[in-house]
């Protein structure tokens, strides 16, 4: 056996092909896979790469060059009819260091447009579902009853890896967009701390919270492939946003873990969660928290702490206004991203007729004094066919993008204006620092990134603004925990039908994000994992419940091995009560 074999084992193979027509009509309906590498591809390079083989799902925003014998590429779409057909000229960074670890590419996964949704809904290519609802209902016969949300925007990818399509997939992350997904589809969601894998070929949405993250139906998966191979440790010096060789070296320093040794005895599962503090975020008992997952929560913290682990009430205080943050910078950065799809450069164009339709209209609407009309001032400028450019952008841009898109578009655009910048987009930057600042109060291990006079200020507390709940450990101030405990999402899977009837009303849908966009706005790692709930307490509403850790700033390795545990000892637990 290779020495990668050795350090991959367990990431068998998974095949797309299937001789069964109820499984072939199942796949179809999942709306899953946006485009699929050919059987006899996948077969080949099985054969090439026998035991280091393993089966990839890349989200469709994340670039993939040829496939593996050069005959063929993939598009990458983003689900957007802007680029529908586009092949991409060169393959993300990320998909490059997977296949060289031996992944097999079998497909791209469907997901939200430009990674913009939290159901998996706003896809040119039909929203994704999950496979079947927890009745068991045969649904081979094109029936489908029950069909559930696979989570956004990485919803593609969850089910890939949910159904057996999959042994390993890729996604995006940017406010909880591979941990929400893996949470409903009952499979390991990781986020790794911005920063430590390359997103050079993923198309942008946010860049300052866009993360890389894997979905796989073990913990060890991702390990095995993060941690254990190495992954964490390559800088890529073609993105401006990973961190370099000297900081990777410098943030792994005293953290455990990373250094790792085939012939290490390691302690028993039970004995790794011994003496390891776990906090519950007071303010994620929120009311809109559905009371299975409020059950399951107390349930797996009250196994942990039978196994020696201690469980204690954290409080972070900025929780309440970090989803507002988000829904401010996160658009203000894609308003800006996405700006270079105009028409002209690459991507849909507007046709003639088209053009010339919102000519007429915009021109109707700007004598009625209705709008103003972007780019008025330079109406007599034009390109080649003769059409002015506000034109042809406009026309482009209203037929390219779906409704989320250009909402927030159109959101992002007015936080970053003027008359806004300062109240808006100004404050959400502050109350993001503020936001990493709870957590660093919160964890034992300081934050790698923090200079000492600056450390030294983030863990001053001003006692009066916390509960009378939280535990002193000592007259400095509260108990400080290795990892923060807490539900993935406020609520089990809905009903696709229900997801897609209540589109008019988005608020609902960003809340899925309350208990992910924390992590995401301070940079730090955290996973999902499942938990199944039985049948009889999920009516019509999914078979799992996603409890999510989170850990300090490059304390990527410590908190998947703690997450391994934590999953092997809720699984055992849930065994013996059935």
């Amino acid at each position: 056996m290779s020495a990668r074999a050795g350090l991959l084992r367990g990431l068998s193979l998974c095949h797309v092909s299937s001789t069964s027509e109820n499984v072939s009509q199942r796949r179809r309906l999942l709306h899953h896979f946006i485009s699929k590498v050919s059987p006899s591809v996948i077969t080949e390079e099985n054969n090439r790469l026998g035991q280091d083989a393993f089966t990839l799902a890349v989200k469709d925003n994340i670039a993939t060059a040829a496939a593996m014998d050069d005959s063929f590429s993939l598009q990458t779409t983003c689900a957007s009819s802007f680029l529908m057909g586009y092949r991409s000229p060169f393959e993300a960074t990320i998909v490059t260091q997977l296949r060289a670890r031996g992944a097999v590419v079998v497909g791209k996964t469907n997901l939200d447009e430009f990674g913009m949704g939290s159901h998996s809904t706003y896809s040119t290519f039909g929203a994704v579902a999950q496979e079947q609802d927890n009745k068991g209902d045969d649904i081979g016969s094109g029936v489908v009853v029950l069909r559930h949300s696979a989570g956004g925007s990485s919803g593609g990818s969850a089910v890939a890896v949910a159904v057996g399509d999959a042994d390993v997939a890729l996604g995006t992350d940017t406010g909880g967009s591979v941990r929400l997904p893996a949470a409903y589809t009952g499979v390991v969601g990781f986020k790794p701390s911005y920063g430590m894998l390359s997103r050079h070929g993923v198309v942008p949405y946010a860049n300052s919270l866009d993360t890389v993250g894997l979905l796989a139906r073990s913990v060890y998966a991702v390990t095995r492939l993060v941690i254990v191979s190495g992954l964490w440790a390559e800088h890529d010096p073609k993105d401006p946003t990973s961190l370099s060789a000297a900081a990777r070296k410098r943030c792994s320093a005293g953290r455990e873990g990373y250094h790792y040794n085939q012939d290490d005895k390691t302690s028993s599962t039970e004995g790794m969660l011994k003496g390891i503090k776990f906090g519950l975020p007071l303010e994620y008992n929120i009311e809109e928290l559905d009371p299975r997952i409020r059950d399951a929560w107390a349930a797996a913290a009250s196994v942990l702490q039978s196994l020696g682990a201690r469980i204690v009430p954290v409080s972070l205080p900025s929780t309440r206004h970090a989803l507002s943050t988000y829904y401010v910078i996160a658009p203000a950065e894609a308003s800006s991203n996405l700006a270079k799809y105009d028409g002209v450069r690459y991507g849909f164009r507007a046709s003639e007729d088209s053009a010339a339709a919102t000519a007429a209209t915009t021109a109707a609407a700007e004598r009625d004094g209705n709008i103003p009309l972007p780019g008025a001032e330079e109406e007599n400028k034009s390109d080649s066919g003769g059409r002015s450019n506000h034109v042809l952008y406009s026309a482009t841009r209203g037929q390219g993008f779906g409704r989320e898109v250009k909402r927030r578009i159109l959101l992002g655009s007015y936080t970053l204006s003027s008359e806004a910048m300062d109240n808006y987009f100004i404050q959400a930057q502050k109350v993001r620092r503020v936001v990493r600042r709870d957590f660093d109060r919160a964890f034992r291990l300081p934050n790698p990134l923090l200079g000492e006079t600056e450390e030294e200020q983030q863990q001053q507390f001003d006692l009066s603004d916390l509960p009378e709940s939280i535990p002193m450990e000592d007259k400095f101030g509260p108990t400080q925990v290795d990892f923060l405990l807490c539900p993935t999402a406020p609520t089990l899977a809905p009903l696709l039908d229900d997801v897609l009837d209540q589109e008019k009303d988005v608020t609902k849908a960003y809340m899925n994000d309350v208990f992910t966009v924390p992590a995401s706005l301070a940079g730090l790692p955290a996973v999902s994992i499942p938990v199944e709930v039985e049948a009889a307490a999920a009516p019509g509403g999914g078979g799992f419940v996603g409890l999510q850790l989170i850990g300090q700033y490059w304390d990527d390795a410590r908190l998947l091995k703690v997450a391994g545990a934590v999953s092997e000892c809720l699984t055992m637990n849930t065994k013996k009560k059935s």
